[in-house]
């Protein structure tokens, strides 16, 4: 099972507007990922991930991660694990919000 602790992510910007990043992994490898989605859960901001197969390709497991999100004052991002049982459930509760609000947004357009 892969590390999905992030090191390190560097922002890229995809060729249709998907805004991309690598994660260096603490294992030493990395992760091309697609940022679905940044949100709050009370006063803190989150970050989805959508981990990439190397055909560029979402992963065939349908893997996202999720981390915590700041940007400092020169607007550079950190991405840090959630560890407490309960702010990670607060926060895929909300993500899983999201999906669904975006799956009926999808559905109207």
């Amino acid at each position: 099972m892969a590390d999905n602790r992030p090191n390190n992510a560097t922002d890229n910007t995809g060729d249709d507007n998907d805004i991309m990043v690598t994660l260096d992994l603490d294992d030493g490898s990395q992760v091309e990922c697609e940022i679905l989605t940044i949100f709050a859960v009370g006063d803190q901001d989150y970050i989805a991930l959508l981990p990439l197969a190397e055909n560029g390709e979402p992963n065939p497991d349908g893997e996202v991660f999720i981390y915590r999100y700041e940007e400092d004052e020169d607007g550079n991002p950190s991405l840090d694990n959630i560890t407490d049982d309960d702010e990670y459930e607060a926060v895929a509760d909300r993500f899983d919000e999201w999906l669904d609000e975006n799956e009926f947004n999808d559905m109207e357009d």
